[in-house]
């Protein structure tokens, strides 16, 4: 970790003024170097590191010193760090033993952050023993404690909305069949009263009136011959059928003017020729006792026009494939390609809010996904989840909205009824970050939620949670695609400072811990005005941040400086 301020202090003069006001000489010299000055509280721990050096003789040959630096806190706490035990070479004890040469030691201690090591100052007792002699020495002040910047963590976990599956416009077809008399390609009159002809018919004049939703594309027209006549025949008189069935809804659109339907451009004519899948379709389909053995002669016929005298001698055989199967061969298929479009998104925002039954779940998912005003969406939502109380979507989104309008409680309760009907990675998202800002910080149950979604929201959401627990790096990964205060912090702390600033300023954020984050940048930078100029915003946005600056270890260096003081 790079060392914001290394300030080399020494306590000779305190050690050799103590030692001759008691007539001891248990210990002559100590020189060290405090790493992080002021101390600084990382993942809810502070760590003390101190370089330091026994002079040559620095420590009398039989003497024992326990060394033990202390937070001395504004209200009075005192929180000792590790005692750490020397001895002389000639002393008793289990300490480190210092050589007559002398020699350097580094120190390291961790303990866990209590609020009132934000306001200390951390000394060294020092208690020696050598024979009956006993001394107790407290240093002055060797460095401020605690900056606490981590605190300023904004826990805005992010959570998902759910999007819809409505797509305005829908592909669909619609089929209808005339059958021609054995041999002939003329369409009857009694087959054009057939109903399924008169509802395509039908259906193409309804698409042209007023406010339908109906847009005919294209007709297709596929035409077959039953198996049992000569190859060339059937595909000729296929081709025929085709044309037959075009030329009728030709003359039908004329009369009903529909306009696409009088060009020949809007028909797809394909002739088939002989139907033998449709042959064994509907063979198969007959409850006759030797439609088995039928189909079987024919698979092990492979040569089509010795399969065709086939046909012709198990027709005279079997009346019922003259009956029943081959004059369902002879058709043309009429298929009508159109496409429906949906309502409108004003129509949608007024029929949820009207008229909610009529709609499809997709349809009100997606007027809620674009209403804008929170209680209006909420409205609709709750509309959705009326009609459609298993859909895991609606009450996903039902918890979003409930979030972003602050109810925690109300969201969590909605994404714990997601994720009774699914468990998936947004549920899974979703739970964990009402969790985690009800908690108020990250655990075991929290951290397993979010790496399970691995989402870009559940990723965010874990680099906050790394951000409580010191680990800088691993939270700018996570978080690097959401420009967002958190991130700016997150590189603040890693001490990435222009990282920090572009990150503020690409965010374009003038609230005010951002300035306060600004002003911390300044402090760490040596840049006066950046530190005054945005402590100054940050108060005239938030004046409570005075009462934490004026004790904010990060400008202890400035805490008598008179342009400092002004501000308050």
């Amino acid at each position: 970790m790079k060392t914001m301020n290394i300030n080399k202090l020494g306590i000779i003069s305190s050690f050799i003024a103590f030692s001759f006001l008691l007539s001891c000489s248990m210990i002559e010299e100590l020189e060290y170097d405090v790493v992080q000055n002021p101390l600084q509280m990382h993942g809810g721990d502070v760590t003390l590191q101190i370089n330091g050096k026994f002079v040559e003789k620095g420590i009398n040959a039989k003497a024992v010193a326990e060394v033990t630096p202390i937070l001395f806190c504004a209200d009075g706490n005192e929180i000792p760090f590790q005692t750490e035990i020397f001895q002389g070479p000639k002393a008793a004890g289990n300490g480190k033993v210092v050589p007559k040469e002398g020699m350097s030691f580094s120190y390291s201690s961790t303990i866990p952050f209590q609020k009132s090591m934000a306001e200390a100052e951390l000394k060294v007792l020092v208690k020696a023993k050598m024979g009956s002699k006993e001394l107790e020495i407290t240093s002055p002040k060797i460095a401020d404690g605690t900056t606490t910047t981590p605190l300023l963590i904004e826990l805005d976990d992010q959570v998902i909305l759910t999007g819809d599956n409505f797509v305005r416009t829908n592909s669909f077809t619609k089929k209808a069949v005339i059958n021609f008399a054995k041999g002939k390609h003329n369409i009857t009159s009694k087959e054009t009263r057939d109903t399924d002809i008169k509802e395509a018919l039908d259906f193409i004049s309804s698409s042209m009136e007023e406010g339908s939703r109906i847009n005919v594309l294209s007709i297709d027209v596929s035409s077959y011959a039953s198996p049992e006549g000569e190859v060339d025949l059937n595909t000729n008189l296929a081709e025929d059928r085709g044309k037959s069935a075009m030329s009728f809804l030709m003359s039908k659109a004329k009369r009903m003017k529909f306009e696409p339907a009088k060009e020949e451009s809007f028909f797809n004519v394909s002739p088939k020729g002989e139907d033998w899948a449709g042959f064994k379709e509907e063979v198969s389909k007959t409850s006759h006792e030797d439609k088995e053995l039928i189909l079987r002669v024919l698979q092990m016929t492979s040569d089509v026009n010795k399969r065709e005298l086939e046909i012709r001698n198990m027709a005279k055989t079997y009346k019922f494939l003259e009956k029943e199967v081959l004059p369902q061969l002879r058709r043309s298929t009429i298929t009508i390609n159109y496409e429906k479009v949906g309502y409108s998104d004003e129509e949608l925002a007024e029929l949820v809010g009207t008229n909610p039954d009529t709609l499809s779940v997709e349809e009100i998912l997606h007027a809620g996904n674009l209403e804008s005003d929170l209680n209006v969406k909420l409205k609709d939502y709750k509309e959705a989840q009326r009609l459609y109380p298993n859909d895991w979507r609606i009450a996903n989104n039902i918890g979003y909205v409930l979030y972003m309008m602050g109810d925690v409680d109300g969201a969590g309760e909605a994404f714990d009824k997601a994720l009774s009907i699914t468990d998936n990675p947004t549920v899974t998202n979703n739970v964990a970050a009402v969790k985690h800002r009800k908690a108020g910080k990250g655990n075991d149950d929290i951290i397993s939620y979010l790496e399970s979604s691995n989402t870009s929201e559940s990723k965010y959401n874990l680099g906050l949670i790394r951000i409580e627990e010191g680990k800088y790096e691993e939270a700018i990964t996570l978080m690097d695609k959401s420009k967002t205060y958190n991130l700016a912090l997150a590189n603040l702390l890693a001490e990435h400072y222009d990282v920090a600033g572009d990150i503020i300023e690409d965010a374009n954020s003038g609230e005010a811990n951002a300035h306060y984050l600004k002003a911390i940048m300044g402090a760490r930078t040596n840049n006066s005005e950046m530190l005054f100029e945005n402590l100054k915003s940050c108060f005239e946005k938030d004046a409570s941040f005075k009462d934490r600056a004026k004790k904010d270890r990060e400008f202890v260096t400035y805490f008598e400086n008179a342009d400092f003081l002004a501000l308050f």
